[in-house]
């Protein structure tokens, strides 16, 4: 059993840490890391979240790991080789510092560009954000002693949220904008 799952109010500082984040693996990867974005929740402002940072960073290539892991180590970040998650390379947050997670995407693929969407999608749509915020304020009060509950139950809905920001983004011509460190 892991920590209870615990949905915030949205939090301006989480701008703020993403930014001091970026900007350092920014200066440890240089040109390595095609991008560098603040996604997930805490990168919607005004949306409540669990209060962790997620970052995607872009490589042209997930091989060699080293050509990342070993600067993302450097900088104190635990390189989780048993993230069963294939599309992706999974850092944590040093130890003793906030809560953080790093996924390392090859870019343009689906995995790198579905989160990009997703967060833009709701950036530009409050109301769907707020729909969003409620869905998991009611499975983490559900679920709140068994994370992987809470995420099977939000699923229906994250996905009810791509298939509308798929149509958003074929309407309006949606590409990632700048990347964001």
């Amino acid at each position: 059993m892991s920590s209870a799952v615990e949905i915030v109010d949205y939090q301006p500082a989480w701008g703020v840490d993403f930014t001091e984040l970026g900007r350092a693996l920014r200066l440890a990867l240089g040109d390595g890391a095609q991008r560098i974005d603040h996604i997930g929740s805490t990168a919607v402002p005004g949306l409540a979240a669990k209060p962790v940072i997620d970052i995607q960073i872009s490589v042209l290539t997930l091989e060699p790991v080293d050509d990342f892991r070993l600067p993302l180590e450097q900088l104190g970040y635990v390189y989780r080789a048993d993230n069963p998650e294939r599309t992706k390379r999974y850092f944590r947050e040093p130890p003793g510092r906030r809560r953080t997670h790093v996924h390392v995407r090859q870019l343009g693929s689906f995995s790198q560009q579905l989160p990009l969407l997703f967060r833009d999608y709701l950036r530009a749509h409050p109301a769907a954000a707020a729909e969003y915020a409620t869905v998991k304020r009611r499975y983490a009060q559900q679920f709140r002693h068994d994370r992987q509950a809470y995420v099977e139950a939000k699923d229906p809905f994250v996905w009810q949220i791509v298939r509308r920001a798929d149509g958003w983004a074929q309407r309006i011509g949606w590409t990632p904008g700048p990347s964001d460190a």
